[in-house]
């Protein structure tokens, strides 16, 4: 038997080889970490750099932020003593406005008031001035002459005869004797307006525009003659064939009766125009042509008759008066001087006169 004090020894031989393993195994525990941690080393360094820019950039933001918060907070402060400036100044505004309008209310107030006793004045002055029959008297005068002013203007009797008509009516409701003058003057002009005869206008501006376009158609009297066509060469069925020297004598002998022409021209000025004084001429001629037109616009009929007779000299004198084309506008330019002279509107002197007579009191 193995005795108790025996039992250690076996033991710590038994442990012997065990403690001679272990400093291997625990070498080997302990490199494994070391070898980990050498390989993880970069990784954790650039772990760090990412965390640190990180860091760096919240803190760039955080500062910006910071600055965007003041400037904010400062734009807010100075909107806000805009905001209360502008109050102040609407509310003056505001204050102001209402002031003026009120004044301006008092000032139209008392305009209207003065407006109608000025007006109220006057119509008492003149109630007080003129009495009743003088009154129509002035009025019946002042429509006539403006009527008559409206008749000259459009070249109707119509404005004139309405007014005529009109006067008649006011002096038979006024029924007073002394008026009496005034009403036969007023009817006998009525039927003088009524019987007078007013050509058309618009008509005799169609006439003169005809006779300004036939003044680039009318000849001179110096003018060349036409040529005559010349013959057709081609070969009818029923003529005779002409050989090529028939056919050139027949051209020369046309030619040469071309050559010399003889007219009558009773005003020699007219055969002495140069080209261009001819073209004056015929210029000279619309232009006058055309002044009569202006006149008869502006109701200056004498001055359109002026015109229209110098045009018919000027005609008679410088162009061929056997043309037919100047015949023509001869003719016409007659027929305008004829309604010419019917164009004068009818007066109202009369009627005039008796009013004068009757504002007089005679």
């Amino acid at each position: 038997m193995n005795t108790p004090a025996d039992a250690p020894l076996d033991t710590d031989a038994s442990l012997a080889p065990v403690t001679q393993r272990e400093p291997a195994a625990a070498t080997a525990a302990v490199a494994a970490p070391v070898a980990q941690g050498k390989g993880a080393r970069p990784w954790l360094l650039a772990l760090a750099g990412l965390c640190g820019l990180a860091l760096l950039s919240s803190g760039l933001l955080w500062q910006k932020l910071a600055n965007i918060q003041e400037q904010l907070a400062r734009q807010s402060a100075d909107t806000t003593v805009q905001a209360v400036e502008a109050r102040t100044l609407a509310r003056q505004a505001l204050e102001l406005s209402r002031e003026s309008a009120g004044r301006l209310t008092v000032l139209e107030t008392r305009l209207s008031e003065v407006t109608l006793q000025r007006s109220q004045l006057e119509e008492l002055m003149q109630s007080l001035s003129r009495s009743r029959d003088e009154n129509l008297v002035v009025d019946i005068e002042s429509a006539l002459r403006l009527a008559q002013q409206q008749a000259q203007l459009t070249g109707s009797v119509e404005p004139l005869l309405a007014a005529l008509k009109s006067a008649d009516q006011r002096v038979v409701r006024a029924a007073q004797p002394r008026l009496n003058p005034l009403q036969r003057a007023i009817t006998r002009d009525i039927d003088r307006v009524k019987s007078a005869t007013v050509s058309d206008t618009a008509g005799l501006l169609v006439k003169l525009d005809e006779l300004v376009h036939l003044a680039d158609e009318v000849p001179l009297a110096n003018a060349l003659a036409q040529p005559r066509p010349v013959a057709s060469l081609k070969r009818q069925a029923n003529e005779p064939v002409l050989t090529w020297w028939e056919r050139s004598l027949q051209v020369i002998r046309d030619e040469a009766r071309g050559l010399v022409r003889v007219n009558r021209i009773e005003q020699p000025e007219a055969v002495l125009l140069s080209p261009e004084q001819s073209f004056f001429v015929r210029e000279n001629l619309k232009l006058m042509l055309l002044n009569a037109r202006l006149g008869l616009l502006a109701r200056q009929f004498e001055s359109s008759r002026a015109d229209l007779g110098s045009a018919g000299q000027a005609l008679a004198k410088y162009f061929d008066a056997s043309s037919r084309r100047t015949q023509a506008a001869s003719a016409l330019l007659q027929q305008v001087q004829g309604q010419m002279k019917s164009m004068q509107l009818p007066r109202i002197d009369e009627t005039l006169t008796a009013l004068s007579t009757a504002a007089a009191g005679r």
